[in-house]
């Protein structure tokens, strides 16, 4: 009888723990399916396809940051003083007369210098949404502007101001001042702006390292880590001989060269036009590379390298000699290629007659219904409004995101404590 009790005791373990690895199975299986459900979901929300969803996430996201980041600095007493009093200090310092007034307006117009490149460097790497292009936008059409004018005016002593807002050619007073103007002479005209866009850029990069470094060091590995494990798949998929497309190959050489070559690895990377750079922020942040390591190669690729490279492109692009051949060139294209003619010699006039408005002393109109000026303006337009509406539905898939993991982390650990409690029963 004793025999007995003790094979069925056994037995009726033996299927306990067939149920219970059956049913773990199922629930592994069901998550990894209530995942891509989630995914899914988390992907549709976007403007076009539910807009009052899409705004209530990214409002409810915009909440939520303000919220955090204000409890960060209430408890952060001391730093709070010292801005309040930093603030105070300025707002007495600009509105009390005195000669320090001087001092200030110089500091006003540097200033708005400074945070305006720095700023649109900031944008165009920053990962908010697709990031604004403001190199296309404003910074390429800044140096296009100067070329064409020290080509025109014979000069780069363009008036200060209304330099840099406004390109004028300066007075005829003889021909002394007038040059022949160089690459180098035009790359040094543009050297501040240039440098503090590359700098914007740098950091524009810096979140990623952080946040990969700060998870790494709280071991919490949820967001920060979801680039590094689909580069793991990669890896393996690599490995088995299984096809991985162009895109996903450039994700793998990236994370090869930063953690092998290091310093002058970043240097590389961040030196050529790099779609992928965020990857090197985070792999750096993952394996605790040192910040001056990393923020030094990014300010020497991004602000030095690539930005005399691409100064170089723009200027030798507009010489005045290949945009006349340019226009030349048009009307070899059949049918459409001597109206296109048109247009690109009334920008180029008007642009020519707005440089010498100091010199006549009245304001020239630009030809009317300039067609490539009106285009420039509307794709600045839908650059800015794809910015922003790529913003909103960021901020809304990481709100959704966030609410789900938040959701599903109650629901997984109520159903690990009905296993244990089933076990327990068993």
């Amino acid at each position: 009888m004793g025999k007995k009790s003790v094979g069925s005791s056994n037995s009726t373990n033996a299927t306990s723990n067939r149920n219970g690895n059956s049913n773990s199975n199922n629930c592994t299986v069901s998550q990894k399916n209530d995942n891509k459900k989630i995914a899914k979901e988390i992907k549709s929300l976007v403007l076009w396809k539910s807009p009052l969803k899409t705004l209530k996430y990214a409002g409810l996201e915009v909440l939520f940051l303000l919220k955090t980041n204000m409890n960060r600095l209430l408890h952060q007493r001391a730093l709070l003083m010292a801005i309040l009093v930093l603030l105070c200090g300025v707002v007495v310092a600009i509105y009390t007369p005195g000669h320090h007034q001087q001092l200030i307006d110089a500091i006003k117009t540097k200033g708005f210098f400074i945070v305006y490149w720095l700023g649109l460097g900031v944008l165009s790497s920053v990962g908010l949404g697709t990031g604004l292009h403001t190199f296309l936008l404003y910074l390429g059409p800044h140096i296009a502007s100067v070329t064409l004018a020290a080509y025109e005016c014979s000069s780069l002593d363009f008036p200060e101001p209304p330099y840099p807002n406004e390109i004028l050619c300066p007075d005829d007073n003889g021909t002394k001042n007038l040059i022949i103007p160089s690459l180098w002479s035009i790359m040094t005209k543009v050297r501040y702006e240039a440098f503090l866009w590359g700098a914007g850029t740098a950091l524009g990069e810096l979140p990623p390292y952080f946040m990969a470094k700060a998870a790494r060091l709280s071991g919490n590995n949820t967001e920060e880590f979801e680039n590094l494990q689909e580069l793991e798949k990669l890896q393996k998929r690599k490995e088995k001989g299984e096809k991985i497309g162009l895109f996903d190959k450039g994700k793998l050489m990236m994370e090869d060269i930063v953690e092998r070559v290091g310093f002058f690895g970043i240097l590389l990377c961040a030196s050529i036009p790099n779609p992928l750079f965020d990857l090197a922020g985070i792999t750096c942040g993952h394996f605790m590379v040192p910040f001056w390591k990393f923020f030094g190669a990014t300010l020497i690729g991004k602000a030095v390298i690539k930005m005399h490279i691409q100064k170089i492109f723009v200027i030798i692009s507009f010489n005045e000699n290949l945009v006349d051949k340019f226009i030349d060139i048009l009307a070899v294209i059949p049918l459409v290629g001597v109206r296109l003619q048109k247009p690109f010699k009334g920008f180029f006039e008007s642009q020519k007659q707005r440089l010498h408005r100091n010199n006549h002393k009245q304001s020239v109109n630009p030809p009317q219904g300039n067609i490539l000026a009106s285009v420039f303006e509307y794709f600045v337009f839908i650059m800015i409004c794809y910015f922003i509406i790529s913003i909103i539905n960021t901020f809304a898939q990481s709100c959704c995101k966030r609410m789900r993991k938040q959701h599903g982390s109650g629901s997984s650990s109520s159903t690990s404590n009905d296993v244990v409690s089933n076990k327990k029963e068993s």
